[in-house]
């Protein structure tokens, strides 16, 4: 019986670990098909680093803000135009 128990839990371990890693490998994927693009997110709408004065997600100040980024799909960053000018692949000062 205490064999059996051993079993069950090692089976349900490993079926756990095996959800698990299926969860992460499309997350993964989907941010190889992004890249950060600075200067085109709209006030608050950032994804992350904002600058100076800020801590990360939504935190960015002002619309276009050029050191706050948001995730686009690969290869359309530089193509996308602002009041301000293109995206940008690199943090630009605002």
């Amino acid at each position: 019986m205490a064999a059996t128990k051993q079993i069950t839990a090692i089976t349900l371990a490993g079926s756990l670990a095996a959800a698990l890693a299926m969860i992460s490998a499309p997350a993964a994927a989907q941010d190889a098909a992004k890249e950060k693009c600075y200067g085109v997110s709209l006030k608050g709408q950032n994804d992350c680093a904002a600058g100076a004065g800020t801590t990360c997600a939504g935190t960015s100040k002002v619309d276009y803000q050029g050191n706050a980024w948001k995730l686009v799909a690969k290869g359309t960053c530089m193509e996308i135009s602002t009041p301000k000018g293109k995206g940008s692949l690199t943090p630009q000062a605002s």
